[in-house]
Order: structure tokens, then C-alpha cells, then sequence
């Protein structure tokens, strides 16, 4: 089969196509026929060697992977070939096929193109947990997205409505990111490159704070969400897009029973109790239209490397995806 392989570190052009032996599922697990494979910038963080986990070389990129099921261990007993199925994997997404274990799988509805369904994974899931799982979002509270028109930003602000946020303040650092933000529900938007906008969201809470905070950019951007908190307030981080990391002082978090939260994907896909069932009503809520995916460009396979590019030169929009072939 073909597949996109890194064998050292670097740049995109250290992405190559290769042609290696189609993978055997063992015992519980599935082997996938991929029509679309979600890009996403954690595959250029495993790329460069820069990622949270060891990256293994020789390494196939790619969490996200759509396609139809064509073979299965002898102990997989809750899907069968011919199923449409979405999954979530450590690796191996840029290729024709993959194995996956029979638990991470998921159905895609009938309504649902390969293309939506692999756009869905990686981003709706953080989304949906990081709000849920890890910040315990209830309803009639205020929650702070930052990077709200980014890929798990336009998610988290749509799903904290649909988990019944009173408010939801949005950040983004130019007004063609605020009017997206607000496209997918936010109340109020803040642009975060200008002085002082820690003080706007806190006057559009009365300066009481927020009661749930969505922080991935480190340094500067969460000490001041720290200062956007409310009593009871929870900040979960996410991430460190700026490369800078934040030191704080625990004890400042008790005179208001204040919480910084850790977050990582990969610790809710060791759960199927967690992953299945979250998976599943994500794929419901976009099928239904209740839940909107921003989809950008399609290329082929064998354009990775100039995905990533475009990718990391941020000359692209909404989430972008590899197709095997001509499917």
C-alpha cells in the first residue's frame, strides 16, 4: 500500500511517499480501507520531533482516519466488513489503509461523507472533553474560548451552548476570526492582540470572572486567563502554542478555590467508556445540523508535505484533508 512516511525530523519535505505491506489486524482489531484522513498540527509536532510523546521512526503521521472496514481479527464482534467507520489512532492515518482496535472505532451515519466524519475527531473530541470531562461546564455558566476560530475553538464554542453555557466570550486576534466566532455563537468577542483585554472579559462578566476558562497558547495569554477567573473557576490547558511555559504559584488558587486542569487527547482514547459514547453524540450533532464543521481545502495523499506547509505558513483555512487515490 501507500503510505506517507517520516524517517528523520525536519521539515515537510522530510514527508515521503513509500510503499509498504498493508497492514494485518490481530485478534481485536480492524482493518480500515481510508477514503479521508484528517491533517492536524499535532502531525507537524511529530514531524519535527516536538511532540507532547516520543515519536518512533520510522513514523506514519495522521490521528484521524475515515473509511470503510474490509477485514477484522477473529475476536471483533461489534462491526463487520462493509461498515463506514470513523476512527481515532496514535499514527498511520496518511495511507491507503490502517488498523485500528475494534473500540475506537465509530459508526458514521448514513448522513455523513467520509470527508465530515474524518474533519470530526481529533478537535470535536478535545472540544467536548476539555469542556465536559475536564472543566465540568454547567449550565447558566460563562465560559472563556480562546482561539475561537481555530480548530477546536469553533467546536468548543458551539458545544458549550449545546451543553447550555449562559455566555460564552470568544477571543481571536483579528476581526475575520471574531466574526467567525460569532457565526458559531459567541456572546462576546474580545481580540486578544490588543492591551488590556484580560480587563474586557472581565467587565462582560461584572467582575465576577468566568466560570470556565480554554486555554492552549502559555506564557503571557494564561497568566492573564488566571486573572479572568472566577471563584470556582476552572482553566484547563490544552496546550502551549506559544512555546513558552507558564510557572504560577499553586497557592494563589486557594483564597478562591480556583482549578488548572491538564488536558490530553490521548489519555481519553485509552477509554472507550469516555471515547464511544462522546464520539457517537458528536456524529449525531453534526448530522442533525446542530453541530458545524468548518472544512477547508482536499488534496491527494501525496501532497502531505504541501499540506503542512501551507499549514504552518497559516495560509490556510478551516480543517484540511488527505484522500488516498481518487476516493
Amino acid at each position: 500500500m501507500k503510505a506517507i512516511q517520516l524517517k528523520e525530523y525536519g521539515g515537510p519535505e522530510v514527508l515521503q511517499e513509500v510503499e509498504i505491506e498493508k497492514p494485518v489486524p490481530k485478534e481485536n482489531e480492524v482493518l480500515i480501507e481510508i477514503h479521508a484522513a484528517g491533517v492536524n498540527y499535532a502531525d507537524t509536532a511529530r514531524r519535527e520531533g516536538q511532540y507532547v510523546v516520543p515519536t518512533p521512526l520510522p513514523f506514519i503521521p495522521g490521528a484521524e482516519a475515515a473509511g470503510v472496514v474490509i477485514d477484522a481479527g477473529s475476536g471483533v464482534k461489534s462491526v463487520q466488513k462493509g461498515d463506514r467507520v470513523v476512527t481515532l489512532i496514535q499514527s498511520g492515518g496518511y495511507a491507503e489503509y490502517a488498523v485500528t482496535d475494534e473500540r475506537s472505532i465509530i459508526p458514521i451515519p448514513d448522513e455523513l461523507d467520509f470527508t465530515l466524519a474524518a474533519a470530526l475527531p481529533l478537535q470535536g473530541l478535545s472540544a467536548y472533553h476539555i469542556l465536559k470531562t475536564m472543566g465540568r461546564i454547567e449550565k447558566g455558566e460563562t465560559v472563556l474560548v480562546h482561539a475561537a476560530a481555530g480548530g477546536v475553538g469553533t467546536i468548543a464554542v458551539q458545544l458549550a451552548k449545546i451543553f447550555g453555557a449562559g455566555k460564552v466570550i470568544a477571543t481571536a486576534s483579528s476581526n475575520e476570526k471574531l466574526d467567525l466566532a460569532k457565526e458559531m455563537g459567541a456572546d462576546v468577542l474580545v481580540d486578544y492582540t490588543k492591551d488590556g483585554w484580560e480587563q474586557e472579559v472581565l467587565d462582560a462578566t461584572e467582575g465576577k470572572g468566568v466560570h470556565l476558562a480554554l486555554e492552549m497558547a502559555g506564557g503571557d495569554v494564561f497568566y492573564k486567563t488566571l486573572k479572568c477567573l472566577g471563584t470556582f473557576g476552572r482553566l484547563v490547558v490544552y496546550g502551549v502554542a506559544s512555546g513558552e511555559q507558564s510557572k504560577f504559584n499553586p497557592s494563589s488558587l486557594m483564597a478562591r478555590n480556583q482549578s488548572v486542569i491538564g488536558f490530553f487527547l490521548p489519555q481519553i482514547m485509552r477509554k472507550p467508556e469516555l471515547l464511544q459514547p462522546s464520539m457517537k453524540e458528536l456524529l449525531t450533532w453534526v448530522a442533525q445540523g446542530k453541530l458545524k464543521l468548518t472544512v477547508g481545502e482536499v488534496y491527494s495523499l501525496e501532497e502531505a508535505a504541501i499540506v503542512h506547509e501551507l499549514m504552518q505558513s497559516r495560509k490556510t483555512k478551516g480543517k484540511l484533508i488527505l484522500k488516498p487515490g481518487s476516493k
